[in-house]
């Protein structure tokens, strides 16, 4: 069964089509980065999976059923939901952040179980956070504070993680750490992930899959070797790009003429 299944999903705010009819199938288990130019449309089509947005048309679905049909608690049970920009943690350790990912399975009045301080254990191990557990979340560095969040979400225990530019205010080195972090959970707990980036080469890295959009328009899809054609690249940034072999991996390297 599909972990998501998006047809003809569209999205209009203001009169102004943001994005235009989707069609999509993401499997279980698997690393998809969405890439394209800013103003393609990637924040918005990962708000309307992470239910933060409602589709104009269409239909979205995960594990078959209709997202409107998935109580709110029972949502978060599913999908962990990174935004572009984590809204601040005030007065919050990282052990207390983390925490509150256990809230979709015990609610507001329900006991915190000793299931739960164990799944938040592990979260703060599989984040390599345990030396930072009493540390405040906001005095924290942006890759720390990035994999704060991160830990959280593995605490929800869901089966899929929807990230939105969690790279973005980081640099390389912790980019590298950040997106090593995600592959070896993924493949550890066998989660989805979606994934939106900037940096095609890290999607090509990282990624089992990219997905690109340009104009709120799916315009190429595949493992990255499918990608990383001239043509390809050109359609989506509307440049002319090369391509060359990674000296160590072998894998597909884009750049600019």
């Amino acid at each position: 069964m599909p972990l998501y299944r998006i047809d003809g999903a569209t999205l209009s705010i203001g009169g102004r089509l943001i994005v235009e009819p989707t069609n999509l199938t993401l499997a279980p288990a698997r690393i998809y980065g969405l890439v394209g130019p800013n103003g393609s449309g990637k924040s918005s089509l990962v708000k309307m999976l992470a239910r933060q947005q409602q589709p104009s048309g269409g239909a979205i679905s995960l594990l078959g059923r209709q997202l409107a049909g998935f109580a709110d608690r029972d949502f978060a049970r599913h999908v962990a939901y990174m935004p572009q920009f984590t809204p601040p943690a005030e007065s919050l350790t990282v052990r207390e952040l983390v925490a509150l990912g256990r809230f979709p399975w015990h609610g507001t009045l329900g006991r915190f179980s000793a299931a739960d301080h164990a799944k938040v254990e592990q979260a703060l191990a599989q984040a390599d956070l345990q030396a930072f557990s009493g540390r405040l979340v906001d005095s924290l560095s942006g890759g720390e504070r990035q994999r704060a969040w991160l830990a959280m979400m593995l605490a929800q225990d869901t089966r899929c993680l929807l990230l939105d530019e969690p790279t973005s205010a980081l640099d390389v080195a912790h980019q590298v750490e950040m997106l090593s972090l995600v592959r070896k959970l993924s493949r550890e707990r066998e989660i989805g992930v979606l994934i939106v980036l900037h940096d095609i080469n890290m999607a090509a890295r990282y990624c089992d899959e990219i997905i690109a959009l340009r104009g709120g328009k799916v315009v190429a899809q595949g493992v990255p070797e499918e990608i990383f054609h001239g043509d390809v690249l050109a359609e989506i940034y509307g440049l002319a790009m090369g391509i060359i072999p990674h000296p160590v991996t072998g894998g597909p390297i884009g750049y600019v003429l």
